[in-house]
C-alpha cells in the first residue's frame, strides 16, 4: 500500500523557519555571552590567586620564596629560603595559619608531598584529598610556582601552588590554594538558565503570533484554493474577499479580475450560441416549411419557394456576421490603440456616410488634437451610429456628424431629427436585438447598438444618449482621450 507523501503546510513552513532562524540567533547570543562571562570569572579567580601569591611573598623574609607565575606551565622557581624559620615545617605552618583560605575555595600547606597544614577556618572545599594533592605537589615539583586547572572530587578547581623551603632543611615545603569553579560559576549558570527559560518563552510567544498572522497573511490564499475548487463553467460568479493593503491582497485583486474575465468569455460564448439558436430558428423554420409544402410539378411555386429560401439565406448570413462582429468587439485585445488625429477621423468618417441616399448629412464641429484609440474599431462604431440614424428616421432628414476634444475625453457623436426614442425603449435598444421598432422606424437586427457598445467599452468609453420622441436623438461616444488601461476597461 502507497503512503501520500505529506507535504507540509506553508503556514508551517514559514514558521518553522522563523523559529530555527530565531532560535540560533539566540542560542549564539547566549553562549557567547556565557563564554565571555566565564573567562572574565576565570581572569578573576587568577587575579585573586596571584594576590594570594605576592602575599606569601611579602611574609616570606627576603621577598624572594617565589617568583611570577604563568598561566599553567610557568617556569621551574627555587624554592625560597627565609631567615627566621627553624624549618619548612614551621614556614609552610605560618603561611597557612596568616594566608586566609579565599571566598569558595580553600588552603593547604604539604611537607615532602603530604597534606600536613589546614586553616582553622571551616572552608568550602577539602584540599586533603591524596589524588588531589598528589597531582599538585609532582606539579609543583618540575615546574614550581604555578596557577592550574585540577580536578578534586570530581570539581573542576583553579589552584596556585608555591615552594617553599628553609636553607639546612631537607624537607619540601608547598602551599597550595585553590577556588572551586562551580562556586564562582553558580550565579553565572543561574543567570543563563533564567536566560535560557526566557528565550523559550520568547519562542513560544513568537510562534504563537507567528501562526495567528501567518494564519491571517495567507487566509487569501486558503480563501483561493477554496473558490478555485467551487468554480466550474457554470458558477463563475464566485470572487475572493479582499481584505488588508499587500502583496497578498493585490493577488487576490488579480485572482479576481481573472475570474471576471473567465466569466465574460463563457458568458460572451453563451450568448452567442443562445444568440444563433434564438435568431436563427425563425429562418430556418420557415425555409423548411416551404420546401416541406412545394409542388415540384408547380413551376411558380418552386421559384417562390427558391426566392423565399435565398432571402432567408441571405438574412441568416447577415445576422451571422453581426453576430461575429460583436462576438469579436467583446473579445478582450482585440483593439489596438495608437494616437489617432480625431479631426482627420472625423472627416474621414462623414465621407464614409454621406454617400447613403435620401438624407441631408452634415459635418458639425470638428474635433482638433490627438487620441488613443483603435481608429478601425471606432470607425466601424460611428458608421453604425450613422447607418443606425438613417435607417430609424425618414428621407430627407437631417444628420449630423461631429466631434469634440478636451483635456480628458473625444466625444464622437452622430445628431438627427428623426422620431426619437421613447423613454421605456433607451434601455432596451443598446441589448442585444433589442429594438424599438414602433418609434423609429424600420426593424432591424437588434445588434447594431450592441457592437458600438462592446467597441466603445473596450477603449474604456460610453456611449450617451440624448433623445425625446418627436425631436430626433443624439447619439455621443465618450473616449478617454488616452489609452484605458485593462481595470478601467473591466469597470466600464
Amino acid at each position: 500500500m502507497a503512503f501520500a507523501r505529506w507535504r507540509a503546510p506553508v503556514r508551517v513552513r514559514i514558521l518553522a523557519a522563523i523559529l530555527a532562524v530565531a532560535a540560533v540567533g539566540l542560542l549564539a547570543a547566549g553562549a557567547a555571552a556565557f563564554l565571555l562571562q566565564q573567562a572574565r570569572v576565570v581572569d578573576g579567580i587568577d587575579e585573586e590567586l596571584r594576590q594570594e601569591l605576592t602575599s606569601v611573598t611579602a611574609r616570606v623574609d627576603g621577598g624572594a620564596a617565589a617568583s611570577a607565575p604563568s598561566s599553567e606551565t610557568p617556569p621551574a622557581d627555587a624554592p625560597a629560603e627565609p631567615v627566621g624559620f627553624a624549618g619548612a615545617d614551621a614556614l609552610v605552618q605560618e603561611i597557612v595559619r596568616l594566608i586566609p583560605p579565599p571566598l569558595g575555595g580553600g588552603t593547604l600547606g604539604m611537607i615532602d608531598g603530604r597534606a600536613a597544614y589546614v586553616p582553622g577556618v571551616p572552608t568550602t572545599i577539602d584540599l586533603t584529598d591524596a589524588a588531589f594533592a598528589s597531582a599538585v605537589a609532582e606539579t609543583a615539583r618540575t615546574s614550581g610556582v604555578v596557577i592550574g586547572t585540577a580536578a578534586l572530587e570530581g570539581r573542576e578547581v583553579r589552584y596556585l601552588a608555591v615552594p617553599l623551603a628553609v636553607e639546612g632543611d631537607q624537607a619540601e615545603g608547598l602551599f597550595v590554594s585553590a577556588i572551586a569553579l562551580d562556586e564562582r560559576l553558580a550565579d553565572l549558570r543561574s543567570v543563563f538558565l533564567v536566560y535560557a527559560w526566557v528565550a523559550l518563552g520568547v519562542l513560544v510567544v513568537m510562534a504563537l503570533v507567528g501562526w495567528i498572522v501567518a494564519g491571517r497573511l495567507l487566509h487569501p490564499v486558503r480563501e483561493l484554493r477554496a473558490t478555485a475548487a467551487r468554480i466550474t463553467a457554470g458558477a463563475l460568479d464566485e470572487r475572493i474577499p479582499v481584505t488588508g493593503n499587500d502583496d497578498l491582497s493585490e493577488l487576490t485583486e488579480t485572482i479576481n479580475a481573472m475570474i471576471a474575465r473567465l466569466e465574460d468569455a463563457f458568458l460572451g460564448q453563451r450568448r452567442i450560441v443562445n444568440d444563433v439558436r434564438h435568431e436563427l430558428a425563425t429562418p430556418v423554420t420557415i425555409v423548411r416549411g416551404h420546401l416541406e409544402l412545394v409542388d415540384p410539378r408547380d413551376p411558380e411555386d418552386v421559384v417562390q419557394t427558391r426566392d423565399l429560401a435565398i432571402d432567408e439565406l441571405d438574412r441568416m448570413s447577415g445576422l451571422i456576421g453581426q453576430i461575429s462582429h460583436l462576438a469579436e468587439a467583446e473579445r478582450a485585445g482585440a483593439h489596438h490603440p495608437r494616437a489617432t488625429d480625431a479631426g482627420e477621423l472625423t472627416r474621414d468618417v462623414f465621407a464614409k456616410v454621406r454617400v447613403i441616399p435620401d438624407r441631408d448629412w452634415r459635418l458639425g464641429p470638428v474635433a482638433r488634437g490627438d487620441a488613443v484609440l483603435d481608429a478601425e474599431q471606432i470607425t466601424q462604431a460611428w458608421v453604425q451610429l450613422a447607418d443606425n440614424a438613417a435607417k430609424h428616421s425618414p428621407p430627407g432628414t437631417r444628420i449630423e456628424i461631429g466631434s469634440s476634444l478636451d483635456r480628458d475625453a473625444l466625444r464622437c457623436w452622430v445628431d438627427d431629427d428623426g422620431a426619437g426614442v421613447p423613454d421605456e425603449a433607451r434601455a432596451r435598444i443598446f441589448e442585444r436585438f433589442g429594438r424599438a421598432q414602433e418609434s423609429r422606424g424600420t426593424a432591424g437586427s437588434g445588434l447594431g447598438l450592441s457592437i458600438v457598445q462592446a467597441l466603445v467599452g473596450a477603449h474604456g468609453g460610453r456611449v450617451d444618449l440624448d433623445t425625446a420622441t418627436g425631436r430626433g436623438a443624439r447619439f455621443t461616444m465618450v473616449l478617454p482621450r488616452r489609452a484605458a488601461s485593462d481595470e478601467e476597461r473591466e469597470e466600464r
